[in-house]
């Protein structure tokens, strides 16, 4: 399939998991893609993949809560290819979990550079760039399950999560007259290292009860599934969806 010949899409946080098969997605459409995260290793080495099936690919190495390295981002995309169509804002980490009471301010501090100013920042660079170049796009902010679903230990992280809603929303209502849709996908288990890190920590006995009892489908969800909807979002077959959250989570939110 290549209906996404011509356009180009900018994917943070592309070195593994989600955004590594987002870049390799919209790939095999067709689009020229630019990979971005802070690991160079990783990110030539996707590179390098899709250039060998025939596809098109650029990598920046960069840290998405600096503003500075946010608009060398963007502009060594326009550089490269000439244009942006596409932006997927999937950088984040977990952090710390620690109770309230314990976490560290430097540690907030983190987790919301990474998780929520850089969305911000991100959206900033990206809509500037879409606008300029007089061009419909369509942008998808990355949330998770936790956008909307709290737990013990991960205030900085969940509430990261939850501003991404309202981020989300008020991009769409100022963008989506002007061309550019915007829309947050939260996923739930999906079978990436920042997971396995989280099934490590929790033990593989609850991990498993929470699939099991919790997920429809009785698994975790794979990083193809997840960029595929992805993709989905950004395509033309998505041209009325704005402003939304899509869950593609097995079920999990929809079990009491």
């Amino acid at each position: 399939m290549s209906d996404m010949n011509q356009k180009v899409a900018l994917i943070t946080g592309a070195s593994t998991g989600i955004g590594r098969a987002t870049a390799e997605a919209f790939a095999a459409r067709g689009a020229a893609v630019v990979i971005a995260a802070r690991r160079k290793e990783e990110l030539e080495r996707l590179a390098g993949e899709i250039k060998s099936r025939g596809g098109k690919a650029s990598v920046v190495v960069t840290d998405v809560a600096v503003g500075k390295d946010v608009e060398r981002t963007v502009a060594h995309a326009i550089e490269t290819f000439g244009r942006l169509d596409y932006a997927v804002n999937n950088a984040a980490i977990e952090g710390k979990l620690a109770a309230i009471t314990d976490l560290p301010e430097e540690e907030w501090d983190r987790v919301m550079d990474t998780n929520l100013k850089s969305v911000f920042l991100c959206l900033q660079q990206e809509a500037r760039a879409m606008l300029a170049g007089s061009r419909h796009g369509a942008i998808v902010n990355i949330g998770s399950v936790n956008s909307f679903l709290g737990f013990p230990t991960g205030s900085a992280y969940v509430t990261s999560k939850h501003g991404l809603i309202g981020l989300t929303t008020c991009a769409s209502a100022e963008l989506a007259p002007r061309g550019i849709r915007v829309n947050l996908l939260c996923p739930g288990f999906v079978d990436t290292p920042m997971h396995h890190r989280g099934r490590a920590l929790i033990g593989d006995a609850l991990y498993d009860k929470l699939l099991s009892e919790r997920v429809h489908l009785r698994r975790a969800g794979r990083p193809e599934e997840i960029a595929q909807t992805i993709v989905f979002l950004c395509s033309d077959a998505a041209s009325y969806i704005t402003g939304a959250t899509l869950t593609p989570d097995g079920g999990f939110t929809l079990t009491v």
